[in-house]
């Protein structure tokens, strides 16, 4: 299904200011992407625009390079989502063993109950003296 000619116009024109480096609603990278923000379009409607789409890929033939600050930032970005999942791993094993130790004084404090009922109200236990 084809694009409109006020569609093609629109992608034109942002197609223009992005190989010109003058782009007004991206950071000027040219991909297809950015290619339906600047036009103001969906992403869907870019790969229905074949005539566009055809100029698009003869003129950014080459893959998009990163820059070197860009680089920086990514391996940055990795590096913070592996250091985030390594806590995450911990906080979840950490909560495991609070569970556990919650489930175990529970039943510690209702054994207790239980034995002091058995024991009966009246007679107190006597405590252990410690050892020096």
């Amino acid at each position: 299904m084809p694009v409109s000619a006020a569609t093609e116009t629109k992608l034109r024109e942002a197609m223009a200011r992005l190989l010109s480096g003058e782009p007004l609603h991206t950071g000027g990278a040219l991909t297809k992407e950015n290619l339906a923000r600047e036009a103001k379009v969906s992403h869907a409607t870019v790969h229905r625009a074949e005539n566009i789409l055809a100029e698009w890929n003869a003129q950014v033939a080459r893959p998009v390079l990163r820059t070197p600050g860009e680089v920086t930032r990514d391996e940055t970005i990795a590096d913070l989502r592996k250091q985030l999942r390594k806590a995450k791993a911990q906080v979840t094993e950490a909560q495991g063993k609070l569970d556990a130790l919650a489930s175990v004084t529970a039943n510690l404090y209702h054994e207790n109950l239980a034995l002091k009922k058995k024991l009966g109200s009246g007679r107190r236990l006597a405590s252990i003296p410690a050892e020096e």
